[in-house]
């Protein structure tokens, strides 16, 4: 969320902005919203003021006549006070219901770009995997080696759930310890949090739980919906808290598993385990001041490099286009594997997003820390996927595979797994 008064004070600048985003955001209708809003404010403090100053008026007239016109104008005060409080309450609904549609400010470099064909590769690691044979995707080395069951779990679920089995059990905790240990070693606060949430915390996070386009799972009858990503819990955590300077940044690694509706259209590029109802993250999230914003989100960006080169795993570094980055990101990157199974002959899909929210959640959640001048700032808030472990177990099958069908583990995950290759039993 942004100050209502930066946005009155940059109306064209904000336009631009909900224009780049390609977002349905109506400013002069969110200003009219206010300004009523305001207006009404106004009127219904007047009218308690004049309530406040009758009251004195009956109790110092000593004239009975004038008295009962005391108590006469009182009551007609009363009802008007009703009626506005009624219009200030609509007023001020329609008000946040629009604010909430207002998107955050972007960098200033931001590439401009109506979707994802908008986006523009800024650094690359190795090159895609090449092999002496003919590899196979991930649903066919996973049913060779049976580590998957997608058929039983859409018994049980529904399409787009999944059973993992044998070693790929071991593998994807084995990735959650790695990853573990790596953000532990860094600072980081180890968390594994709720998978619920209430709707206020996901709207000040900037999830929609409600409408045709959410991405949500809501618990029907109950304010509890399950979480698309652990960024909902951590930001949650703190609440209308307030930090001391001295106590950021405050960094996080959350455990969580993840739920979204919406598992893409069908086709190859979606298949599998690449976009699924439920799966399981490590998220990085922290909390700073707007100074350390940049540096904060270079810091969550190089980690992501880093666990993709200890993979061994080629990737590209991709900065998020206007089009594709959400109404809460300031600035974001994505990180794409290469994928060897991912279409007709491999491409890069994404496993990892990185952004800088700069103010936009903590206003929401407000979230504030007194600064060296002891006035009270709201804090900057930024997230980063750790690991998303059925993407990364997608992207290690299919790189790792050998000729004879087996999959090799990574050498940095084999001491944790407990063996150094899958193979067909």
């Amino acid at each position: 969320m942004l100050d209502i008064n930066f946005i009155k004070n940059n109306v064209e600048y904000m336009k631009d902005v909900v224009k780049k985003r390609n977002i349905k955001c109506d400013i002069d209708a969110l200003l009219d919203a206010y300004n009523k809003y305001k207006e009404l404010n106004i009127k219904v403090e007047d009218i308690n003021h004049q309530i406040n100053q009758n009251t004195k008026d009956i109790k110092n007239c000593a004239n009975e006549q004038e008295k009962q016109g005391f108590f006469a104008k009182g009551k007609q005060l009363k009802e008007d006070l009703k009626s506005h409080t009624d219009d200030l309450n609509s007023a001020k609904q329609l008000y946040e219901k629009l604010m909430l549609t207002v998107p955050n400010t972007m960098a200033d470099d931001t590439p401009i770009g109506d979707d994802d064909s908008g986006n523009v590769e800024v650094f690359k690691y190795s090159t895609p995997t090449k092999f002496d044979f003919k590899p196979k995707n991930h649903l066919e080395l996973g049913k060779d080696l049976d580590l998957i069951d997608f058929e039983r779990a859409s018994k049980v679920a529904g399409p787009k759930f999944y059973y993992l089995k044998n070693q790929l059990v071991n593998l994807q905790l084995a990735l959650e310890t790695y990853v573990l240990r790596k953000l532990i070693k860094k600072g980081f606060t180890p968390v594994i949090t709720p998978d619920l949430a209430k709707t206020n915390i996901l709207l000040g996070s900037g999830f929609n739980p409600r409408g045709e386009e959410s991405n949500i799972y809501k618990l029907e009858d109950l304010d509890l919906n399950l979480i698309a990503t652990a960024e909902i819990t951590i930001g949650g955590m703190h609440a209308n808290e307030q930090f001391n300077y001295t106590d950021l940044p405050k960094k996080y690694v959350g455990i969580s598993h993840c739920f979204r509706r919406e598992a893409g259209a069908p086709g190859k590029l979606d298949a599998g385990l690449y976009r699924v109802h439920q799966f399981t993250k490590v998220e990085m999230y922290q909390f700073t001041t707007i100074e350390k914003g940049e540096e904060a989100l270079q810091e969550l960006l190089g980690i992501e490099k880093e666990i993709f080169e200890d993979l061994g795993i080629p990737y590209h570094v991709v900065r998020i286009c206007s089009g594709d980055m959400g109404a809460p990101g300031y600035k974001k990157y994505d990180i794409e594997a290469w994928m060897p199974g991912r279409g007709e002959n491999g491409a890069y899909g994404e496993v990892t997003s990185v952004g800088n929210f700069t103010t936009f959640q903590s206003r929401r959640l407000n979230i504030t820390y007194i600064d060296n001048d002891g006035k009270k700032q709201f804090v900057n808030t930024l997230n980063g996927t750790a690991i998303a472990l059925t993407r990364v177990l997608l992207a290690i099958m299919e790189n790792y595979q050998q000729a004879d069908g087996s999959i090799k583990i990574p050498a940095v995950l084999q001491d944790l797994v407990g063996f150094s290759e899958i193979k067909k039993k």
